[in-house]
C-alpha cells in the first residue's frame, strides 16, 4: 500500500505553480523585451537623427582660421604667449613635460605594431614632440615628431588586423597626434613630406568616417570610450585639413553631431560609469574635442554637470594613500597591482607613481574658475602623480585660479545619479575610508533619455553586476574590496550577495553582464537612504532587481553603518519566492585567519581587519581564491586566463531559506 504524505504533496503543488508563475512572468518579460527592441526599431526607420545633427550643429572653421596653420588648438601668437609662460609662470610644468618627451627616448613601435597600445602611443608622442618644438624652437624635438609621423605613415592598419581595424581606439590615438602634429608643423615640413602625411590623414580618416557613417536603423555606443576616441581623432584630423580637402567639412560635421550624443548620454553626476582606469584613459578625448571645437569653430561645449562635478569624482575616488583608487568597475588588476605585481604595474604606475591624468583638473579649473578643482589637482601633483600628456599642463594651469586646498573641501560626496557614496575621516594618509555602490550602471539619467535617443546602444562591460558592495580602507590599508578589470565581471568577485550560487544582471555570459536586461529594472537599483553625522553614517541600498526575476528574489535591502567607535556594520534582509541558498561575500588582499566558527581576522601589516558574523546562527563558511576570468587580447576581452587575485570568505545559509537577516560586524583594529 502506498502511503501519500499530503503536506508533502501540498508543498511540491505550491513549488510547481510557483514556477509555473515565475516562467510565465520570465517569458512576458521576454516578450516584453522583444517589443521594446521592436519600437526601438520602428523608430529609427527612415534618416538616422545624426544626418539632421549634421545639418544643424556648428562645425565650420572660423572665417579667420581658413588657410591658416596652426589652427586646431593654438595659432601663432598663441604659441608666442605659451613660449612666455614656458620661461616664467609656468617653467617647472614645463621643464617636467620637456623631461618626458617619449620620441626623444623611445623608438616608435615597427610596422605592424600590433602589440597592445602601442600605436597610441606614437599618436600621443607625436603631438609631445611636435608642440615641443614649437615652444622651444630646437630641432632635436622637430625630428623626433617627423619619426613618430613617419612610423605612423608606416602602418597599414591603424589599430590591431584581428579587432576593427582602422576604426578603433588606435585610429582615434593617430588621427589627433597625426592631425595636429600636421597642424603644428605645417610650416616647418617640405612639401613632399606635407603631402605625405596629409595623403595619410585623409585615407584614415576616411576609412573612419566611412564606418561611423549614419544609417537607417543604425545604433551607436555614444557614452562609451570606443565611440568617443576615434570620434576625437575624426574631428581634429577634420579640422587640421579643413579647406584642403572637401571631405574635412563632411568629417567635421559628423564629429559635431556624435559628440551632440556623446555630451547628451554624458554623466550628470561627475561619475564616469565604466571605472576610474577608464576615467584615465578616455577623459582626455573628451577635453580634447571640446577644446578644438572651442578653438577652431568657436563654440564652448563645456558647461555640462558632468564637467562641473568631474573633480569631485576624483577626489573621492582616490584612496588616502594617493597611490590606488576605489576600484568599482573594470579597474586594473585588483590585488595583484595593489600588491605591486601583475602585467599591469608598469603601465600603472611608472617609476613607481601612480598614473592619473590629474592635470585635467587643470583644465577644469581654467574653465569653470574652479577653485576645488585646481585643489583637488594640486593635492594629486603632491603625491607624485603622473600624467600621459604633461605638456598640456602649459595650456590648461592658469596661475589665476586660487586653489581650495583638499582640507577645506567635504570628506564625503553621493552621486546621487549613479547612487556611489564616498567617506572618508579626514583627507590624510592615515584616514578611514570607504564607499558604498548600488546604482544603475549608467546612472538614472539613462533611463529618461533611452526612449529620446532610440539610436543610442548601452555597451556597459565595464562596469559591473556589484550592486550593495563596498570597499574598506584604513590606516594606509586597502581592506576589503574589489576585483578589478575582469573578462567575464560575476557578482561572485564583489561583497555583495548570490542567490543559489547566482548574481546580478545576465553575468557570465560575456564581458558585458548588462547586455539585454531592461534598463527600467535596472533604474530601480537604488541607495535609499543616506545619513551621515559627525561619527557616524547611516546608508541602506536596494539592489533587488539587480537580480535576474527568474532566481525569484523579492527583497536585498542592505544597511551598511559606520561609526568611529563600533567600526561597520551590515545588516542584510533577504527574501526569495521560493527556498534558496543565500551567500554573503566578503573580498580582501591579503589572507583570512579563522579564530573561530564566526569570527575571521586578516591581518594587513599595519592594521587588522576583525570579521564577526551575528545572524544567522547556523551558517556554512569557505574560504577560496578569488579565481576569476582577466582580460583577454583587444576583441575577445571575455577569453582570458584564469588568474587568482586576493582571497575570499563566502557565508551561506545551511538550508534554502525563504528569508533571511544577514548581520555582520567588520571592526578595525591595530
Amino acid at each position: 500500500m502506498i502511503r501519500v504524505n499530503a503536506n508533502r504533496l501540498w508543498s511540491s503543488l505550491l513549488v510547481v505553480l510557483a514556477l509555473a508563475a515565475l516562467l510565465t512572468n520570465s517569458l512576458a518579460q521576454d516578450q516584453r523585451e522583444l517589443e521594446a527592441e521592436k519600437i526601438k526599431s520602428n523608430k529609427l526607420k527612415g534618416e538616422h537623427p545624426l544626418v539632421e545633427l549634421m545639418r544643424a550643429r556648428k562645425s565650420s572653421l572660423r572665417p579667420e582660421l581658413m588657410g591658416v596653420h596652426p589652427r586646431v588648438y593654438v595659432t601663432d601668437k598663441e604659441l608666442d604667449e605659451l613660449r612666455q609662460r614656458a620661461r616664467t609662470t609656468h617653467r617647472d610644468l614645463w621643464q617636467q613635460a620637456l623631461r618626458k618627451v617619449r620620441a626623444l627616448k623611445t623608438e616608435p613601435a615597427a610596422p605592424p605594431a600590433q602589440q597592445r597600445r602601442a600605436q597610441n602611443e606614437v599618436g600621443i608622442g607625436i603631438a609631445e614632440a611636435a608642440f615641443a618644438y614649437k615652444i622651444e624652437g630646437d630641432r632635436k624635438y622637430l625630428e623626433a615628431a617627423k619619426k613618430y609621423m613617419d612610423a605612423a605613415v608606416s602602418y597599414n592598419i591603424w589599430g590591431y588586423a584581428n579587432d576593427k581595424p582602422n576604426v578603433d581606439l588606435a585610429a582615434g590615438h593617430l588621427l589627433y597626434g597625426l592631425g595636429w602634429g600636421y597642424d603644428l608643423l605645417y610650416h616647418d615640413l617640405n612639401e613632399q613630406d606635407r603631402t605625405r602625411y596629409r595623403d595619410k590623414l585623409i585615407k584614415q580618416a576616411r576609412l573612419l568616417a566611412d564606418y561611423f557613417k549614419p544609417k537607417p536603423g543604425r545604433t551607436f555606443a555614444y557614452s562609451q570610450n570606443h565611440v568617443f576616441i576615434p570620434i576625437t581623432g575624426l574631428g581634429v584630423a577634420a579640422y587640421a585639413l579643413y579647406g584642403e580637402t572637401p571631405e574635412a567639412a563632411d568629417w567635421a560635421r559628423l564629429a559635431r553631431a556624435f559628440y551632440d550624443r556623446v555630451l547628451a548620454t554624458y554623466s550628470q553626476d561627475g561619475y564616469y560609469y565604466e571605472g576610474f582606469e577608464y576615467w584615465i584613459f578616455a577623459t582626455p578625448w573628451l577635453v580634447h574635442y571640446l577644446d578644438a571645437q572651442s578653438h577652431a569653430a568657436g563654440e564652448d561645449l563645456y558647461d555640462l554637470p558632468g564637467f562641473r562635478e568631474m573633480h569631485k569624482y576624483v577626489a573621492h575616488a582616490m584612496l588616502p594613500s594617493g597611490q590606488y583608487v576605489f576600484d568599482f568597475g573594470d579597474v586594473f588588476e585588483g590585488a595583484l597591482t595593489r600588491a605591486g605585481k601583475g602585467e599591469e604595474v608598469k603601465r600603472t604606475h611608472p617609476g613607481g607613481h601612480f598614473h592619473t591624468n590629474y592635470n585635467l583638473l587643470y583644465r577644469l579649473a581654467q574653465r569653470f574658475q574652479s577653485g576645488e578643482a585646481q585643489g583637488v589637482a594640486d593635492w594629486l601633483k603632491n603625491f607624485n602623480q603622473v600624467n600621459a600628456e604633461d605638456f598640456w599642463s602649459l595650456v590648461w594651469y592658469d596661475p589665476h585660479v586660487k586653489p581650495i586646498p583638499i582640507e577645506r573641501q567635504e570628506t564625503s560626496h553621493y552621486f546621487r545619479d549613479h547612487e556611489v557614496f564616498y567617506w572618508r575621516s579626514s583627507w590624510t594618509k592615515d584616514a578611514t575610508a570607504f564607499a558604498f555602490k548600488c546604482g544603475p550602471p549608467e546612472g538614472h539619467h539613462t533611463a529618461s533619455l533611452l526612449p529620446q535617443f532610440p539610436d543610442w546602444r548601452l555597451s556597459d562591460g565595464h562596469a559591473h553586476p556589484d550592486a550593495n558592495s563596498f570597499i574598506i580602507f584604513a590606516r594606509g590599508r586597502y581592506l576589503t574590496g574589489d576585483s578589478g578589470y575582469e573578462g567575464v565581471p560575476m557578482t561572485e568577485h564583489h561583497n555583495s550577495l548570490l542567490i543559489n550560487g547566482k548574481g546580478q544582471a545576465k553575468e557570465g555570459l560575456g564581458h558585458d553582464a548588462f547586455a539585454g536586461v531592461p534598463y527600467e529594472r535596472l533604474d530601480k537599483i537604488r541607495i535609499e537612504h543616506v545619513k551621515v553625522e559627525d561619527d557616524r553614517v547611516v546608508l541602506r541600498g536596494d539592489a533587488t532587481t539587480a537580480y535576474d526575476p527568474a532566481l525569484g528574489l523579492r527583497r536585498f535591502v542592505r544597511e551598511f553603518e559606520y561609526t568611529s567607535a563600533g567600526g561597520f556594520t551590515m545588516h542584510d534582509e533577504v527574501e526569495t519566492l521560493n527556498p534558496a541558498v543565500l551567500t554573503w561575500l566578503l573580498h580582501v588582499d591579503d589572507r583570512f585567519e579563522k579564530k573561530d566558527t564566526n569570527k575571521f581576522l586578516v591581518n594587513a601589516r599595519s592594521v587588522s581587519l576583525l570579521i564577526e558574523l551575528s545572524e544567522p546562527r547556523e551558517l556554512q563558511t569557505a574560504l577560496d581564491a578569488n579565481a576569476l576570468t582577466a582580460p583577454g587580447p583587444p576583441g575577445s576581452v571575455d577569453k582570458g586566463e584564469r588568474q587568482e587575485r586576493g582571497q575570499k570568505l563566502s557565508v551561506s545559509t545551511t538550508m534554502p531559506a525563504n528569508a533571511v537577516h544577514f548581520v555582520m560586524f567588520l571592526r578595525i583594529e591595530k
